[in-house]
């Protein structure tokens, strides 16, 4: 009957590890920018374990590979409460300016105040208005979470769901030279996050990425 227990063991092994969660994978490593790049004006250094954005407009951007049928987990703090950033997704390809990502991809916004329902934090911004203000205190820590699925774009923010968008469900008319361009954005693609301004400094703990369950 050895055989037997051994068998059972085997298939309660496997049991588990098929119910078990994914893990997250981190994309920052609290030490250097390897695995990202610099695309136009300001910069991020790394500072006691945090991301730090300076100046811009610019774009720091996950060389590494697209992301499609994930969560993207972002935690983030503000310095003030008109700071202003953002987190890229869907960037169609690599990009060579900052630019390419606001026109062929999304932008999940971070801006607590002084903007609109369409440009402010947790909007998909200009294309789908944020249902609500979920955001902490200047110098609290934020949690974002962006669930990609297919062309569901799902966003919490400090566990509040503040978005729920579509990649093929109308969308406003442009009305400014810097809002993106309309149009389908892809399934997967590159992910990055802003700097915007010299007045908006913004530090990321953790930006990771956790792979949904098939």
């Amino acid at each position: 009957m050895r055989w037997l227990r051994i068998l059972l063991s085997v298939l309660v092994w496997a049991a588990v590890a098929a119910a078990a969660p994914p893990e997250a994978r981190q994309l920052f490593n609290g030490k250097d920018l390897s695995g990202w790049e610099q695309v136009g004006p300001g910069s991020f250094t790394v500072e006691n374990g945090l991301l730090r954005s300076h100046g811009g407009m610019g774009l720091l951007w996950y060389t590494g590979e697209k992301f499609g049928n994930c969560i993207i987990r972002v935690v983030y703090r503000g310095s003030a409460p008109d700071t202003n950033s953002g987190v890229f997704i869907r960037i169609a390809d690599r990009p060579k300016d900052e630019w390419f990502a606001v026109h062929h991809g999304y932008e999940v916004q971070i801006l607590d105040h002084g903007a609109d329902e369409w440009h402010s934090t947790g909007a998909i911004y200009s294309l789908s208005k944020a249902s609500g203000k979920a955001a902490k205190a200047p110098g609290e820590f934020n949690t974002m979470e962006i669930r990609l699925e297919g062309q569901r774009t799902l966003v919490t923010l400090n566990g509040a769901k503040v978005n729920d968008f579509r990649g093929d469900q109308p969308v406003p008319p442009r009305k400014a030279w810097y809002e993106p361009e309309r149009g389908p954005r892809p399934d997967a693609g590159y992910i990055g996050v802003q700097n915007h301004d010299e007045k908006s400094s913004v530090l990321f703990k953790e930006i990771s990425i956790l792979p949904l369950k098939k």
